[in-house]
């Protein structure tokens, strides 16, 4: 849709593909690395991700708390990971991890392709719900700073 905008983060990790893929992968310890998510549990009895599989994801920001529903649509280890968020039953985005080996470990881009609403877009109906109201300069922090994390913990071993 030529209202949806997608952004991109990468950075290099000495890691191997395998190691990235078992953390950002493991959606319940993704508060460990985000500044935003705070984890979450599988759904249906899933304890990994799967086409299909469902997630709940708890966020907060200062005092705005929220949830919001995931489902897997791409989970190919050790290279890609995708899931569409849903808050309230309404598009959110799509969050992706895509990891390519390297000489050195692995190239990791994580991707926000934002579905929401028009309506959500507007900065006051944003800031009200999470604390922000430019919420795609915001993402694009979080993708930088989650990065930043996820490398330092996978390189400290």
């Amino acid at each position: 849709m030529a209202d949806q905008e997608k952004f991109t983060s990468t950075v290099e990790i000495a890691a191997t593909p395998e190691k990235i893929w078992s953390m950002v992968s493991d959606l319940p310890r993704m508060g460990e690395w985000s500044p935003e998510n705070v984890g979450g549990k599988w759904k249906g009895g899933a304890t990994e991700p799967a086409p299909g599989v469902k997630f709940k994801g708890n966020n907060k920001n200062g005092w705005h708390r929220w949830s919001g529903g995931a489902v897997i649509n791409e989970a190919q280890a050790p290279s890609r990971l995708s899931f569409i968020v849903k808050v309230g039953g309404l598009s959110g985005a799509t969050w992706s991890y895509d990891i390519e080996p390297t000489p050195g470990g692995c190239k990791v881009t994580e991707s926000w392709l934002d579905t929401r609403n028009p309506l959500f877009k507007v900065g006051l109906v944003t800031k009200l719900a999470t604390g922000v109201a430019d919420r795609t300069a915001y993402a694009q922090e979080l993708m930088d700073t989650t990065l930043a994390n996820i490398k330092k913990a996978a390189e400290a071993g």
